[in-house]
């Protein structure tokens, strides 16, 4: 079945023969390319080998990673948004985590979730109350320790104005516990002519001297918001005791159960607060934030530690929900729970999408960990079952841009719709690339030798089903060299800047760590074209 129509198809040829041979070498120093040039001739960036093997994780006597508040002071301060710009999240813990073999969770219920904000930084005149948990860390096995966090508090504040920046401080007035006054600045109104100015997005961080690095270069680029696609603390290289490897199976292999060292958490709360106390943080969960412990449960870490929009936006799971900030709708997908047809989080995203307006929120951007369109041997085709149920769907509302992680490189995509080079398809940013200690993807699967076998690749916590029968065209497994749909790639630790100049044009910047903040290692405009795929959310039948 095809699901171009006839004047599509024609224009999806010219576009081809037009463009078919230009390359980003193709154009001046001075000039920006657009994927209107495209698309683009692949191209690969040597390797530098000087940047292999410096992903060592902080110590915990790091003073970035110490605890340097008192009582019930807050710590590890972030912020989160809701579904639109008139409310956002505070959170914070206060007390201190614990670990050991016998543990006592505090109480959530000692201690107040308040926070004061106003326009004026010395007149915090609103106030907001909010709730408070605390989750444990629980390994039912001999020699094993357990976990209990500090309490960790979420508070939404709610009737805010667009474009504004606020004054807060959190905590519990009564016990004399409170922050410092940090501020923030809300997203603007969703309009086609109103957008944040520069997204951060980011993913597979870890907290590593390359993560400090990251954070460093994107705090120089004054993000409105960060987005952060999985893979968060990493604790999960770690046992309880705090031995640590770059590769848990391969020094661990004779463990009960999969062993984290949830300090580490509290570690990266800490480290980040600089970014995240002024900065809303939109985070989707990876393979490193499953963490399986006692009673098969899994993601505590992850769905305790972060406030999510999910039930602003009409879903029953913090591993799946969607907000607006500007003229874009986000859609944060979870790769790591159920997502065929028959399941809730598929029949979610069709409700969502069906909601979404372009003439509110022109863009359309989603995110989530594994990328479904990426050339390196690491996680090859491993999220093709995720790939199989949902493209068709988002293909068919015309996302524009899809973010991923998991790959620890940066690549970036042509216009593709299932492999083929598609002007109505999105443009897929890998940018796993963010410094975490398993270092970075090196080698790629249409490299001579480098093809995985095919039964290899999938992932048994997404399911561990085979479904990559869409061989090439010359019926193999993996091209015999870079594929047409992949633009550019590169193995290097860093971050990306995403800029909506309005509602068909966006800029796209990607920086690696080893160079200035000035220098740029990619940049492209990405531009909307409506006029080209009209009514191009009718092609598909989803009834």
């Amino acid at each position: 079945m095809t699901f171009h129509s006839d004047t599509i198809t024609f224009l999806r040829l010219q576009l081809l023969i037009l463009f078919c041979f230009l390359s980003p070498a193709t154009f001046s120093a001075d000039y920006i390319p657009s994927t209107l040039d495209g698309p683009f001739v692949p191209v690969t960036v040597p390797l530098d080998t000087t940047l292999r093997g410096k992903a060592i994780d902080l110590p915990d006597t790091d003073p970035r990673v110490r605890r340097h508040v008192t009582g019930f002071e807050p710590e590890q301060i972030s912020l989160s948004l809701s579904s639109d710009y008139d409310s956002i999240w505070v959170s914070w813990i206060t007390g201190e985590f614990q670990i050991g073999k016998n543990v006592k969770p505090l109480d959530p219920t000692s201690i107040d979730s308040i926070v004061q904000f106003g326009t004026l930084r010395h007149s915090l005149i609103h106030e907001a109350k909010g709730h408070s948990l605390v989750y444990n860390q629980l390994y039912p096995f001999d020699g094993l320790l357990n976990y209990t966090s500090g309490i960790i508090h979420h508070v939404r504040i709610t009737g805010l104005k667009p474009s504004t920046v606020y004054y807060y401080r959190c905590g519990d007035p009564s016990r004399h516990a409170m922050s410092k006054i940090h501020h923030f600045r809300t997203m603007p109104v969703s309009s086609p002519s109103s957008y944040p100015g520069r997204i951060a997005v980011v993913g597979d961080l870890g907290l590593t001297y390359n993560t400090t690095d990251t954070i460093t270069h994107l705090l120089q680029n004054s993000p409105d918001l960060a987005l952060l696609i999985g893979d968060v603390s990493y604790a999960n290289l770690y046992l309880t005791n705090g031995t640590s490897s770059d590769c848990y199976s391969c020094s661990f292999s004779d463990t009960p159960i999969h062993e984290t060292y949830q300090p580490r958490w509290d570690y990266w709360g800490r480290f980040m607060e600089t970014l995240t106390s002024k900065v809303p943080l939109m985070v989707i969960e990876g393979n490193h934030e499953i963490e399986l412990q006692a009673e098969n449960k899994t993601f505590e870490a992850y769905s305790s530690r972060f406030a999510f929009p999910f039930k602003e936006s009409g879903s029953s799971s913090k591993m799946y929900y969607s907000f607006n900030a500007g003229g874009i709708h986000f859609v944060m997908l979870g790769a790591y729970i159920a997502f065929d047809k028959s399941e809730e989080q598929y029949e979610w995203l069709k409700k969502d999408l069906a909601k979404f307006d372009r003439f509110v929120t022109p863009w359309l951007v989603v995110s989530w960990h594994p990328p479904w369109y990426s050339t390196y041997t690491a996680h090859y085709r491993e999220a093709e079952c995720m790939k199989e149920a949902m493209e068709e769907l988002l293909y068919s509302y015309g996302t524009d841009i899809v973010f991923n992680g998991h790959v620890h490189a940066y690549e970036r995509s042509n216009r593709v719709y299932n492999y083929e080079l598609d002007p109505c398809g999105p443009v897929y940013i890998v940018v796993g690339d963010g410094g975490n200690r398993e270092k970075m993807a090196i080698e790629h699967a249409d490299e001579p030798g480098k093809c995985p076998d095919p039964l290899t690749t999938p992932d048994p916590a997404m399911g561990g089903e085979f479904c990559g029968w869409n061989f090439t065209a010359t019926g193999k497994f993996c091209w015999d060299q870079q594929p047409e749909y992949s633009a550019l790639r590169e193995s290097s630790f860093g971050h990306g800047i995403l800029e909506v100049k309005n509602e068909t044009w966006a800029l796209w910047t990607w920086y690696r760590n080893q160079d200035s903040s000035s220098k740029v290692g990619d940049q492209i405009y990405i531009v909307r074209q409506p006029d080209l795929c009209p009514r191009h959310n009718r092609l598909v039948d989803h009834c």
